[in-house]
């Protein structure tokens, strides 16, 4: 998250800077929205940060790629983890399927790349190598 965070901050800061306040912080917004819908909502799961960390988001259900929707939906969530002082974040620490509270809301779960590769041809390794 630190990563994908501040590769977004720098993006944002330039968007912000070229802008006036409110044009930015929509402009903002919706780069986020557009950076965790492809990448997480991508074949491979991955932001940046989660393919420098090896590990990959799924669908809880069947392990399968999220699609933009779910990807989308699991990112607005996020905020609703962080609000009462990350208690949503920290969930994942207790939490028998170790999800936070956006992976329950979005029946998603983060798992090692190495053990659920993405699929071939996919911004990750193909299987088997």
């Amino acid at each position: 998250m630190v990563i994908d965070a501040i590769l977004l901050g720098i993006v944002n800061t330039v968007v912000r800077a070229l802008t006036d306040e409110a044009t930015g912080l929509v402009l903002s917004f919706a780069v986020s929205l557009l950076y965790y819908g492809f990448f997480e909502g991508g074949p491979s799961g991955q932001t940046v940060g989660k393919k420098v960390l090896d590990i990959r988001v799924v669908r809880s259900i069947d392990g399968g790629p999220l699609g933009w929707g779910t990807a989308l939906l699991r990112h607005l969530s996020s905020y609703l983890s962080a609000l009462p002082f990350a208690l949503g974040y920290l969930w994942m620490l207790w939490d028998r399927e170790k999800q936070t509270w956006h992976d329950k809301l979005s029946a998603t779960v983060v798992v090692p790349a190495p053990a659920w590769p993405p699929p071939p041809g996919s911004f990750g390794k193909p299987p088997g190598t």
